[in-house]
């Protein structure tokens, strides 16, 4: 697949993994990864074809491989839940056994529940939280598994890439999505974590927080712009390319971070900041004193830890 890419950012050789690539956000990603020169092992769930048609027809994953393929890349699919262990252990096997190894994995696979805390379903939040934040770990544990097992039979680092999906929703405390935003929070801790426990072996792991418009996200950003308008602000060709950036050797300097991403607009996100600190009097607080200390504090600072700021990023506006 031809993409004329600069030699930091080609992927030529490796092999990725990319969940939930059947439609939207997921498909973009594993399109892009291939026309930087991948392999792509295209996972989605179930067999239902893209046009709702029932299974007997190509599913989602095998639309999007054979996609790669007929534009000259190479791509196979893989059907199957990656919440559950067995079946993100095949993925990493599939990719192994297909081209050798696997380099790259991307995370993208997810549902969304939304419902008000107080009318929220066991099962509501129970789904959520498994197919994304599960998901994620049963994924990265399979890749990372591998990728030890390859650095200390290379006797160093080797190039190893996760790329994880996280949303502004847990930043912002989306109201109507305590299951999404919990799961989107455990995400960028469990991506610190992996960069951290992972990066002597050459894995180099961050999270996106995409703003894209997909099957999942029409309902909330409404109406398509017309196509005299150009280019869709929320379009998932706008995340695409910083997958496809956190994927090449040329990030090798990046890990741990959290990035925003969506309409030309790419915003760092820093580390959570002490604000104010305050010591007790004595050896311990007492709730009189905290409250002599910390009521006059808060009514001066009434903002909350949401940063409800970042949702109005925009491209070509100061951070």
């Amino acid at each position: 697949m031809s993409g004329g890419t600069a030699e930091g950012t080609s992927l030529s050789g490796l092999t990725a993994v990319v969940t939930g690539a059947g439609r939207g956000l997921g498909r973009a990603e594993a399109l892009e990864l291939a026309r930087l020169g991948a392999n792509v092992v295209v996972n989605d769930f179930g067999s239902t074809a893209r046009d709702g048609t029932a299974a007997g027809g190509p599913g989602p994953a095998e639309e999007t491989a054979a996609a790669i393929r007929a534009a000259g890349g190479s791509a196979v699919a893989h059907a199957g839940d990656v919440a559950d262990s067995a079946s993100a252990g095949e993925l990493v096997t599939l990719a192994v056994e297909t081209y050798g190894q696997l380099d790259i994995l991307v995370n993208n696979a997810g549902i969304l529940r939304d419902r008000m805390i107080f009318s929220m379903s066991d099962e509501e939040w129970d789904s959520v939280l498994r197919v994304h934040l599960r998901g994620h770990f049963a994924t990265s544990r399979a890749a990372a598994i591998h990728w030890r097992e390859r650095s200390k039979a290379a006797g160093g680092p080797i190039h190893a890439r996760i790329v994880n999906t996280s949303s502004e929703s847990f930043i912002g405390g989306s109201p109507g999505q305590p299951n999404y935003a919990a799961a989107k929070g455990g995400i960028v801790a469990l991506t610190t974590s992996c960069a951290a426990a992972l990066a002597k072996y050459g894995v180099r792991a961050n999270a996106i927080a995409p703003r894209a418009r997909t099957r999942m996200t029409d309902d909330i950003f409404g109406e398509r712009p017309s196509e005299n308008a150009g280019m869709d602000p929320l379009a998932p060709e706008h995340v695409a390319p910083l997958v496809g950036y956190l994927a090449s050797p040329a990030s090798d300097g990046v890990n741990g971070q959290l990035l925003v991403v969506h309409g030309g607009m790419v915003a760092v996100i820093g580390a959570p900041q002490v604000v104010a600190k305050f010591d007790s009097a004595k050896e311990a607080f007492t709730p009189s004193e905290l409250d002599e200390t910390l009521s006059p504090w808060f009514a001066d600072h009434p903002a909350g830890y949401a940063n409800t700021g970042i949702l109005a990023l925009r491209r070509g506006e100061a951070g």
